[in-house]
């Protein structure tokens, strides 16, 4: 089964639209070579995240901008934007009840994955789109300075 990379995606968007804000055109066909994708996609992404509150664009312009500060938006923000109420993870619900394993595998994994999922949540709560942002600008100093 394919994982879904709209969260990062979307994550990948506002970072570069505030990096690389002032560098380069902002049109979807430039953010979706950043991030190895079709425009399409791009534009879909970025309509979801205006309708979330979190980006400002105008049609026919290639300057899209954040909404709010970099500093307030986490990427619990952007998760819930994308994905909704979508738990981060799901139980198969086609297994075997006259199996030990397959007969009790469904309450069992979905009190760990509820656990687990409250955890990650309150992660992304914690993480700003601007820590996001810090880290990369790091990462890249130091590839720069050959480390």
């Amino acid at each position: 089964m394919k994982m879904s990379t709209r969260f990062s995606d979307a994550i990948h968007i506002l970072a570069f639209i505030v990096i690389y804000k002032e560098k380069v055109q902002l049109s979807s066909d430039t953010i979706a070579s950043s991030i190895g994708t079709s425009p399409v996609v791009v534009r879909r992404l970025m309509a979801q995240l205006k309708k979330g509150g979190l980006l400002t664009t105008v049609p026919g312009f290639a300057d899209p901008t954040l909404k709010k500060p970099a500093e307030v938006v986490t990427l619990l923000d952007v998760y819930l934007t994308i994905e909704g109420d979508k738990p981060l993870f799901s139980v198969d619900p086609k297994t075997n009840p006259a199996c030990i394993v397959g007969g009790n595998i469904q309450p069992t994994l979905t009190e760990y994955y509820r656990q687990a999922e409250v955890a990650a949540k309150a992660k992304l709560q914690q993480t700003t789109l601007q820590d996001l942002i810090d880290t990369i600008l790091v990462r890249q100093a130091e590839k720069e300075a050959g480390k």
